[in-house]
């Protein structure tokens, strides 16, 4: 039997390149903030030149903390692994500074932690050192002038103690949670950006182990600091404008019970980079007959994409002119009705659905791995690798065997080509660090952050749609 050959084609995408201050242009974030500044520097109000920080932790663990914020902000030395950090002051680096008042500042006390530590459940103990935290936010937001950004400065003990419990409940069944979700969603109801930095990292000397290079640290730091507070790191260049992109996820509910029912999230991102996190509903998937990979009814699908569209309406102020939707897992009948009932008044659209595989490996005759941005489409199979040796950085930091991603559903107006190139865009959009790339897509790559801190809002409020609440 004759069969025919598979047609292949490779192809090495250029390195997407980021915006900063002045529409000035780099391939890397942090040597594009360090030659021209942040893309808001010149944006007006979207600038923030002085940040209110606010401290919460003990005596010690807040000077350890504030003492460390204080190096980093006058700038960072780095080596050969770690690119120098520039600062976080008026004349260099991020050009904002940070304000430091005694009314933002809630301590821990020695009796408070004391009674955290008396005889009850690992649960009660739990939920009570969140309602400490939650009231010190509580307190720091009802202050005349309450700071814009929050440093949980949490002693070890606490969160040697705290940071993870797993009990059972009679409606629930098994639980687990973790301290740092838990203080994300109660910080979310006072309306309160927050960061946890621990006392291994403020206090790491050259010799610590398990604690990232200094000028690591301060680039995802700050950077992080300076979007929670308003500002704009850097911003893709090359999206079509007027585009909404959209990726959705299914999280578990909490608790084995509730082993069949799941949560549709939304976190949509215009063509700017701007953010914004929806919650959908529950819905039942029988994991015993269908797999693993749930997949949202026709309603819900469509009404989780209409929330979508009329957020975004509200926020610009205009329709998107297309929609990209991002998956993991292919669209199922039902679910591709729904979201294109949704999509009807859209011109144009796109649904990809797109994830790591390991079923293809592609290998190069060189003394490093396969080269970023390499396209590779084997017939009807399409292939990209969002990491692998960086040759504008003439580096490998990944430290892995690379992964492509695969291009498993697509459905829409776009060629493959062209998705695939828009998703090297989104993978440089992590506002949460400054790395050169990652991975997936920024639509993809907070969904289980997202989902975890999501279990911790309750189902009768709202969860804020602002992406710096679950950073």
């Amino acid at each position: 039997m004759k069969i025919d050959p598979v047609p292949v084609r490779c192809e090495l995408f250029d390195e997407p390149s980021l915006e900063f201050a002045c529409d000035r242009l780099h391939l890397c974030p942090k040597r594009g903030i360090t030659l021209f500044g942040p893309r808001s520097l010149d944006m007006g109000k979207r600038h923030p030149e002085t940040v209110r920080v606010g401290f919460i932790g003990t005596g010690e663990s807040i000077d350890s903390a504030r003492s460390w914020l204080e190096m980093a902000s006058e700038g960072v030395l780095g080596d050969g692994n770690n690119y120098r950090f520039p600062g976080f002051k008026a004349d260099r680096g991020f050009f904002s500074e940070l304000s430091y008042q005694d009314e933002s500042i809630e301590k821990l006390t020695f009796r408070e932690l004391e009674d955290l530590r008396k005889p009850r459940s690992k649960r009660e103990r739990f939920e009570q050192a969140v309602d400490l935290l939650s009231d010190k936010l509580r307190l720091l937001a009802q202050r005349d002038r309450p700071p814009e950004y929050v440093v949980l400065a949490l002693p070890r003990d606490l969160v040697k103690t705290h940071g993870k419990v797993d009990y059972f409940d009679k409606q629930l069944g098994d639980v687990h949670r973790d301290l740092r979700r838990a203080i994300k969603a109660v910080a979310m109801k006072h309306r309160l950006p927050t960061q946890i930095l621990l006392q291994r990292t403020s206090e790491a000397t050259p010799y610590s182990k398990d604690v990232d290079h200094k000028s690591k640290c301060a680039w995802n730091f700050f950077t992080g600091l300076y979007y929670k507070s308003g500002g704009v790191p850097w911003m893709p260049s090359g999206l079509t404008v007027g585009t909404c992109f959209v990726g959705i996820s299914f999280h578990r509910v909490p608790g084995s019970k509730n082993s069949c029912y799941f949560t549709g999230l939304a976190q949509a991102f215009d063509e700017e980079g701007n953010g914004l996190v929806l919650r959908g509903q529950d819905f039942v998937w029988d994991v015993s007959k269908h797999g693993n990979s749930p997949h949202m009814p026709s309603d819900l699908a469509e009404e989780l994409v209409s929330m979508v569209l009329k957020r975004y309406r509200d926020e610009l102020k205009q329709a998107p002119r297309r929609v990209v939707i991002h998956k993991t897992t292919e669209y199922w009948p039902e679910e591709r009705v729904g979201l294109m009932n949704a999509l009807r008044d859209i011109n144009q659209f796109d649904l990809v659905a797109v994830r790591p595989t390991e079923d293809v490996r592609l290998l190069r005759d060189a003394r490093y791995p396969i080269l970023r941005g390499s396209y590779i489409s084997l017939g009807e199979m399409h292939l990209l690798y969002t990491t692998g040796y960086i040759s504008s950085l003439q580096a490998f930091p990944h430290g892995h065997v690379p992964l492509p991603l695969k291009l498993t559903d697509h459905i829409g107006d776009s060629s493959s080509r062209s998705i695939l190139q828009e998703l090297m865009i989104l993978t440089k959009m992590n506002w949460n660090s400054a790395n050169f790339g990652g991975l997936l897509p920024i639509t993809l790559r907070f969904s289980e952050l997202v989902g975890e801190i999501m279990k911790e809002v309750p189902r009768n409020l709202d969860p804020l749609p602002q992406f710096k609440y679950y950073m």
